[in-house]
């Protein structure tokens, strides 16, 4: 199934969800000790893996990081080839302050936000779903 191109109904549809939990951003030289069941997301830079897992899952596992967000899933089955969606909600929690790190998977786009942010973030982008006309 194809994903959703039209920028209007991506927003005005995009219903943000406040996953349980929080989660950290941090990098490995190697994943070999690490269960991919742990994994959240995965990155291979030129420097080391980031890698994305709750929060829990790092500390038992001592993995140094220097920021907890959580996590917000729009709802809304969004095409890869869609433009404009990251820019629109990004410079919306931009203009409240929120700075956000996204993930664009096959089927949603993940936003990740400062814990202390994720129930602001989630109220600014229901706003701007209920009252975006384009």
């Amino acid at each position: 199934m194809a994903g959703e191109t039209n920028l209007t109904t991506l927003i005005q549809k995009m219903t943000p969800e406040l996953q349980p939990g929080e989660y950290v951003f941090t990098t490995v030289k190697t994943t070999d000790t690490i269960s991919r069941n742990d994994i959240i997301c995965e990155f291979k830079e030129k420097e080391g893996i980031t890698l994305i897992l709750a929060r829990e899952k790092a500390d038992n596992l001592n993995l140094k990081y220097e920021h907890v967000a959580s996590w917000i899933t729009l709802k809304i089955h969004s095409s890869l080839d869609a433009v404009g969606l990251t820019a629109i909600f990004s410079a919306e929690l931009a203009a409240y302050n929120i700075s956000c790190n996204v993930i664009a998977g096959y089927y949603h786009d993940h936003i990740f936000v400062n814990t202390e942010d994720s129930k602001k973030a989630v109220k600014v982008l229901k706003n701007l779903s209920q009252n975006y006309t384009g």
